[in-house]
């Protein structure tokens, strides 16, 4: 009986499969023991245990999801094209204008051979260049995803921060990225404490 329950579950090559605890689906490539190496929807290859992933229902989100004809979206595109320009509503003009995930399978394939501190080193550079990047082009707010976790990484960005003398930061937007990042607003000029 228990063996019977344990087939059902078991996850094959082909199969359509989500990470536990995060926002990655994929097509499982190889299975290897409990090894489990996955090409996520953006086309990355990752491994990841067998109890970290769970099986999707296709069938089921075509049952939610439904698809509509080439022609439907075709017209729909056509009839917002004769619409006038809206002027953008508040909350888009709020948006800010660049997101920077820095989930550490977000920045690399594969964390082997790394330990949490080569982890947590590679998330800060990564912030900083970003940081840099946006300070560089004048974009004014950039939002780093950084995840709830043990908080370490959010201290670590923080300080990071504090060291720039033209930026504030804050939480971001709770309804949209909930607890887990951090929103920098970028001045041109120096801000007077």
């Amino acid at each position: 009986m228990a063996l019977l329950k344990r087939k059902k579950k078991m996850i094959d090559v082909g199969d359509k499969v989500a990470v536990l605890d995060d926002d990655v689906y994929g097509i499982v490539l190889k299975v290897s023991g409990i090894d489990i190496i996955i090409e996520t929807s953006d086309g990355f290859e990752m491994e990841y245990k067998a109890n970290e992933l769970v099986k999707t229902n296709s069938e089921l989100k075509n049952q939610i999801f439904s698809k509509r004809s080439l022609t439907e979206v075709i017209s729909e595109k056509d009839s917002t094209k004769k619409r006038p320009k809206a002027t953008p509503k508040k909350k888009e003009r709020e948006q800010p204008a660049m997101e920077v995930d820095l989930h550490i399978h977000q920045l690399i394939d594969t964390t082997k051979g790394m330990s949490n501190h080569d982890m947590l080193n590679l998330q800060l550079d990564t912030a900083r260049r970003q940081l840099e990047f946006a300070i560089k082009k004048r974009i004014p707010k950039i939002v780093f995803i950084h995840g709830v976790g043990e908080g370490v990484l959010k201290l670590e960005l923080e300080y990071l921060f504090g060291r720039y003398d033209n930026v504030s930061f804050y939480d971001a937007n709770y309804q949209k990225y909930g607890i887990g990042a951090t929103e920098v607003r970028i001045f041109k000029n120096k801000k007077t404490s």
